[in-house]
């Protein structure tokens, strides 16, 4: 079967996309590229083509633009002309330039899409057109690929390669060789350019290209076809590996609102344990090196926590509690009558329960960071929390309530201290302001028998 005849098959069969989609060829002007354009023309799809120039190689990288304007003026298509400084963002963004590259091309692919996204190709017809980006990417890319990540030390979704159609991008041609890809420039008389850059072996790919697959090769003959085969398997596998985990986080995850919390004793029995909490918090930005910070968290106090980008894991008694950074829910923390110590944002809590026959030690009861509270009405479990709009307290040696909102304007804090103020509440009445002031109503006095202190300690 010929490469045009596979090539509309994959089409079809993998539902790509369809005749009347809004499709955007990458163009570079190597062989691959422009293999892909004749295959798209002969196989009578209508396209345009999208080409970057990054000024990375002087004269050969104008050359390479002129030539891709030629190509596009042969299947009379419009092009999309891009010229990028490239190390200039690299610098900036602190980053590499085969990083910046590909941050570029697809940040400008993502526009060019977007402008496109309800193109009508035949205004007589009333429906809307999807619109992707193809890319020239071919088979041995994708074991390029799987090998890259098997090395990187990816999970088993990176052992699946490249995806022939992964959102808007979509890559017909990795079911061909690169032999294949050859042999077809050579049948239909076709001009191309080649990437200098191709040759140097400093970047990883190249590597792989030209040093690691051709050794690998004089031992096992067939790697490559192997390699193939194995990426099919490995998708098979990532199916039922999904379906795994799904399972696991329908009976792990009760979700309340905005958090996600996790039993932890049922968590603990789950197995593989390791793999389950690395693909629960990987979507609330944790990285597989934090999955040992949450199984020690299952082995920690309460109060204790770790921080992504953009959420916490806090370990609350019997529970895990993911939440987002700004949900001042997720900062609650009940405190048991028999728990000694506590971290929370801000440091460490420490609790310590006592029966008192003399009060003439005890004048010094409100330190500024050591709370002495008289502890006939102070009922268990107490509440950790943020303070929030509306609360309010009796402060020490009043005899009216008070909001904080205005006991904070008197202390004159700043909109910083205000934003880091805990407070600790019995029965929703705060006893301690922390490291601020105690509550008038649970100060010590002569009849007081039992005392409740707390510490805190800044982290």
């Amino acid at each position: 079967m010929s490469l045009l005849n596979r090539f509309s098959k994959n089409i079809e069969q993998q539902n790509l996309f369809q005749r009347k989609d809004y499709l955007l060829l990458a163009v570079s002007g190597g062989a691959d590229s422009v293999t892909l354009c004749e295959l798209c023309f002969q196989a009578g799809f209508h396209f345009e083509i999208a080409h970057c120039n990054f000024q990375l190689r002087g004269e050969e990288s104008e050359r390479d633009e002129r030539f891709v304007r030629e190509l596009a003026e042969k299947y009379q298509m419009k092009l999309f002309v891009k010229k990028f400084d490239t190390n200039d963002y690299a610098k900036t963004n602190k980053v590499s330039i085969q990083v910046a590259a590909r941050e570029l091309r697809y940040q400008w692919f993502d526009e060019l899409l977007q402008n496109k996204e309800n193109v009508n190709q035949d205004p007589d017809l009333k429906f809307q057109n999807s619109a992707y980006l193809l890319t020239a990417h071919h088979a041995d890319d994708n074991i390029e690929t799987l090998l890259m990540n098997f090395f990187k030390g990816t999970g088993i979704k990176g052992l699946q390669g490249i995806l022939s159609k992964q959102g808007k991008i979509i890559r017909p041609l990795l079911f061909a060789r690169r032999e294949e890809i050859i042999s077809f420039i050579k049948e239909n008389n076709l001009q191309f350019v080649e990437d200098s850059s191709n040759n140097s072996d400093k970047y990883t790919r190249n590597y792989f290209r030209h040093q690691l697959i051709p050794s690998i090769e004089k031992i096992f003959p067939q790697v490559s076809e192997n390699l193939l085969n194995n990426l099919e398997r490995f998708k098979e596998i990532d199916s039922l590996y999904h379906q795994s985990i799904n399972l696991h986080k329908e009976k792990l995850l009760e979700r309340k609102g905005s958090e996600v919390h996790i039993p932890v004793i049922k968590l603990l029995k789950a197995k593989p344990l390791k793999t389950i909490i690395y693909e629960i918090i990987k979507e609330y930005d944790f990285t597989a090196h934090q999955t040992e910070e949450v199984v020690n968290l299952l082995k920690r106090e309460t109060g204790r926590y770790i921080s992504s980008a953009s959420h916490k894991v806090i370990r609350n008694r019997n529970w895990l509690i993911i939440a987002p950074l700004n949900n001042l829910i997720a900062s609650n923390i009940l405190i048991d009558e028999a728990d000694k110590q506590i971290t929370f944002e801000l440091g460490k809590l420490n609790f310590k329960s006592e029966a008192v026959t003399d009060m003439s030690p005890l004048k010094d009861f409100a330190s500024e960071n050591t709370a002495k509270l008289d502890a006939t009405d102070i009922s268990f479990p107490l509440l950790l929390r943020r303070w929030k709009q509306g609360d309010y307290f009796y402060p020490l040696g009043m005899q009216k309530k008070k909001k904080l909102s205005k006991f904070f304007i008197d202390q004159k804090l700043s909109s910083t201290e205000k934003e880091k103020t805990w407070i600790i509440e019995s029965n929703k009445r705060i006893i301690w302001i922390i490291g601020k002031r105690i509550d008038n109503r649970f100060k010590l006095s002569g009849q007081t028998k039992n005392m409740l202190t707390i510490e805190f300690n800044k982290s």
